[in-house]
């Protein structure tokens, strides 16, 4: 299942460029059996990444079970492409993915692109409130739900 930066690349359409790509491993496939796939299509292990000489990106596979914060997520899309099904998580949790980090760590860049997202997509404020009141976090929600919602 999708979920990190990746996510808001696809959501932004492309506002936003990450350098990896995460899909949580939430049916818990064996490293050998990832490995085997991933070398299948031309990439190889380094260290806990998939690297390509020809792609100018990464791949990981971080264990499951997908959480966004203290919480599971709470919602998973499909978007269908000729190459097969993505699953990938909602703008919503893609918000709280990137809250998440802000929250925490006080990444500004996540920051910037959980507004990103909010601004591209329909999310849940209510949601969004909620979960960040949850983490702890409801006065620093506060301080940004404007951004989040578009108006400065």
């Amino acid at each position: 299942m999708l979920s990190g930066g990746a996510t808001v690349a696809i959501y932004t359409q492309g506002k936003y460029v990450s350098a990896d790509i995460d899909f949580v491993n939430a049916g818990f496939t064996s490293d050998r059996v990832l490995a085997e796939a991933m070398s299948e299509i031309g990439f190889a292990r380094a260290g806990r990444h998939f690297v390509h000489a020809q792609v100018h990106f990464f791949v990981e596979f971080p264990p499951g079970p997908l959480a966004v914060g203290q919480e599971p997520v709470k919602a998973v899309e499909q978007m269908n492409f000729p190459t097969g099904t993505l699953r990938i998580i909602s703008p919503t949790d893609c918000v709280k993915d990137r809250l998440a980090a802000y929250y925490h760590w006080n990444d500004l860049q996540c920051l910037e692109q959980a507004v990103l997202v909010a601004r591209d997509q329909a999310v849940d404020l209510r949601e969004i409130e909620r979960w960040s009141v949850a983490e702890g976090k409801g006065s620093q929600f506060a301080e940004i739900r404007e951004r989040l919602s578009g108006n400065r």
